[in-house]
Parts: structure tokens; sequence; C-alpha cells
């Protein structure tokens, strides 16, 4: 039997208020470097290299270049389609599955799970292929190891045993700890993951049965989409009318075409800081320190120090994210209710609440290290050949100080080319654009002078990424 080709399609899109304050609505989890500096991104696509098929990413446009990114730097090349509004996961399956052709058999992973033995789940994906060749849709069930109040779950037509897939008997939503408990001890019970393996054709068959005004609706999108550069842009106008509904609630629910494969490995969606914090080995008083954190006399506390010395003395329990601009303070037992924190803060027109202090472009990044009264200071990171747009700003100058790398300069009709320790000066009203021309990261200090500092003071009269 010739063996399957399967192509992944990773969904990029939440917003990651859960792990606030180290991600946020403009800079979710999924691209954050939670574990060993690492983003769950990159590790989800490290985790679906050896599957040779076609990668298809679909995210939002707000994140476009973060995808991008993390594509470039795991030197792999796929698709990318940008969601115009969010819709759930039902519209995003069904993006994928239109989007594919019809024999295609489509690993649907989530962006933002860490699973440690890769090589296990590569036989699991494996195992179940045929099931999947067959025109069953494949969903993966993880053996639960403690009684979880997070996850949904899934009840098994008897014991999975050794058998590849077998089929479901029901879907269970998210219990309460009473029941969370007695599901742990039914050997027919696993946690839903999410991940989803079928045939492009027979995932356009069950939305066409199940969800048909949703199919019809992505597929117009699809059809008037365009692309742009190394996105897809289905039309804005047919998506947004698209229903919003999970891929759970819209197929899997109803269909009786679904089997689970039981993966009975390491498995976390790093759904809140005790899930992240639970990823790492506690020392010998269950503490978990990273960065610069430091511990004592405390017990059952993780400190995460993303940029200072935090030092935590007689603590218990407790859950501490320090990060350039915010600090999160919390009962371990309190972690689920930080989503609900970060309401609040947008309510209160706190900019913390969705922005970081540092923001990616996709020419690099900078960090606002510090501003006052008409004055801004900035780090700007520029990656080996990228280069800003052609622009210009009708309220404030600008100071350069090249701290390392090699900047070309463009200042009005001239061009300059600077070294580590020279700097330039743009005025007011000037056209200018900075390159990197060399072969390292270009890192420089920006200075903004003037009556208004803000973004939205930027002229674009050429930019290579397509923006406006």
């Amino acid at each position: 039997m010739t063996m399957s080709v399967i192509s992944p399609v990773v969904l990029c899109g939440g917003s990651g208020t859960r792990l606030w304050p180290l991600s946020r609505k403009s800079f979710p989890k999924q691209f954050a470097p939670v574990i060993r500096n690492r983003s769950l991104l990159r590790l989800t696509l490290e985790r679906l290299a050896p599957f040779k098929g076609d990668l298809l990413c679909i995210g939002s446009e707000e994140h476009r270049f973060l995808i991008s990114n993390e594509l470039e730097a795991e030197a792999m090349h796929g698709r990318i389609i940008l969601e115009p509004v969010a819709k759930n996961t039902a519209p995003a399956v069904a993006l994928a599955a239109c989007a594919a052709n019809a024999d295609d058999l489509l690993l649907i992973c989530p962006a933002d799970h860490y699973i440690p033995d890769a090589s296990l789940f590569e036989a699991c994906i494996w195992r179940a292929a045929p099931a999947a060749e067959q025109g069953a849709i494949v969903i993966f069930g993880i053996q639960p190891t403690f009684p979880s109040t997070a996850y949904g779950y899934i009840e098994s037509q008897g014991e999975p045993g050794d058998a590849p897939a077998i089929p479901v008997k029901a879907f269970i939503e998210k219990p309460s700890l009473e029941v969370a408990t007695e599901l742990l001890a039914n050997r027919q019970v696993f946690w839903n993951s999410g991940m989803v393996l079928a045939k492009a054709s027979v995932l356009r068959q069950e939305l066409g049965a199940l969800a048909p005004d949703m199919l019809d609706c992505v597929a117009r999108a699809l059809q008037a989409g365009q692309p742009d550069g190394g996105f897809f842009r289905p039309d804005a106008g047919v998506f947004s009318d698209c229903p919003e509904d999970s891929f759970d609630y819209a197929v899997l629910e109803k269909s009786d075409r679904v089997v689970m494969a039981a993966f009975r490995g390491a498995w976390s969606d790093v759904g809140s800081w005790n899930a992240l914090s639970a990823i790492d080995e506690p020392d010998s008083d269950n503490n978990r320190l990273s960065g610069q954190a430091y511990a004592y006399e405390c017990s059952g506390t993780s400190i995460r120090a993303e940029h200072r010395v935090v030092v935590g003395l007689g603590l218990q329990d407790l859950q501490i994210v320090e990060t350039a601009d915010a600090v999160l303070v919390a009962k371990a037992s309190e972690s689920e209710k930080i989503k609900h924190i970060v309401e609040d803060l947008r309510k209160a027109k706190v900019a913390q609440a969705d922005a970081h202090r540092n923001v990616v472009r996709p020419w690099g990044s900078y960090d606002s290290i510090d501003n006052g009264d008409r004055f801004q200071v900035k780090r700007i990171v520029v990656k080996p050949g990228a280069a800003l747009s052609l622009q210009k700003h009708y309220q404030r100058s600008e100071h350069w100080i090249v701290v390392k790398g090699t900047a070309l300069v463009t200042r009005g009709e001239e061009q300059h080319l600077l070294s580590e320790n020279q700097s330039i000066y743009i005025p007011l009203g000037t056209t200018h654009r900075l390159e990197n021309v060399g072969k390292t990261q270009l890192e420089l200090i920006e200075v903004q002078t003037g009556a208004y500092l803000g973004e939205d003071d930027i002229v674009r009269l050429e930019d290579t990424y397509g923006r406006v």
C-alpha cells in the first residue's frame, strides 16, 4: 500500500489573554518565546516537519508577519491564508478544506500546543492515517493524567487498546472537578486535543451536510479572494457574513464519520500559567524559576523574570511573571481568572492589556525604551537584507545611532553608509529609509523629538511588504 502524503494545517488564531502579560492580543501565546526561548508555533512547525505535504497556515491580518517570521526561522515554505475576521475554528477548517486538493490528507493542528515527544506524535499520526484515507474524520484523544476542568473530553466506544482508531460515543463539555475526577477513572474517556486528520473531500462533504451556509460562504470568499505577496486574502465582505462556530460544534459532535485515535504521550494546550509552569521540572521546594529569578524560603511558586532581577521571599503557591512593562502576581489557584482581569484592563484603557512594548515588524522589531514630553527613544533591530518603508513624518524628527551592524540610510536625495558608533539626523518632513545591507542584525537607537510621536504619523511612499 502506498504511504499517504499528509499536509499539515496550522491554526494560528487566538488572542492569548490567559498567559498575560507575556501573551497579549498583539503578540499571542503561540508567537511568544515561552519554552526554551522558542515559540509554540515554532515548536509546532518542528513537530510537523516530517509530514511532507503542502503546509498551510491560517491566521489573522494582525499577525501575518509573525507567522511568516516563524516559517522563515524554520526555513519552511507554506501558504498563509489570512482570515479577514475571527470566526472560530470551523470556518478556519473550511478554508483549509476548500483551499486543498480533494484527495489531500489534512492534519489540522492548533499552533499553541506542546508535545515534547515528536517521534511518538508522528507514529500516532501515521497509525491513524489509513482510517482517514478510508473516509473517517480522526480526532486525537489524549490519555488524561489529572482531573482537568479546562479541557473537553471524548468518550470512545470501548477501550482503544492498540487499535489505531475507534468510534466516538460522545463529546463531553468542560466538566466540574467532581465530574472530571469520575472521568479520570474511565478508561474510555480522553481529553479532546482539537487535532484532526481527514481528507479534504471528507471535510467538505461533512461541512456541506452539517454547515452548508458556512461552507458556501467560505468557498465564495476564497473564490473572490486575492494573493498578496506571500499571503492569500479571502474576500473580506463575503467572509464577514460567515456563521461563527467551533469545528467541534459544527461538525465533530454531529458527524457519524468521527473516530478517535489515542495519543498516550505528554501533551498540553498551555492554557494557563499553571499549565506552562508544569512543563518545567520543579526544584526541591516545588518552585520553578526562569530568567533572573531567585527564591528564598518559598514553596510551590513560579517566578518568570524576563528583564530584571526578581526575588521571592517567604512565598507560597504564587505565579509571578515579569515583563518589560507589566508584572503579574497571582495565587496559582486563581490563574484561570487572568483573562477576566485583562478585560477589566481593556475597559480601563490600559495599553498593556493588548500591546507589548516590543513590537514585531516584517523587517525586524522595535522596543520603546523611554518617552516623555516631546521625546521618545527606541531600540530598532533590522534583519539582514531587510528594509523599512520609504517614508516621512509631518510632526517629528529622528536621530539614528548605529550600535551594531551596517546601515544604508536614504535621506532625501542622499545615501549614507553608517557603521557602529556613527549617526545621522533626519529632519521633520524629510523622505527617508533605513536598510540593513550587512549579513548580521542591524541594531540602532532612535531618538524622536516633536510635538506628536504616535505611530500613525507615518506617510509610506514605498514599502516592500505592501503596507499602506
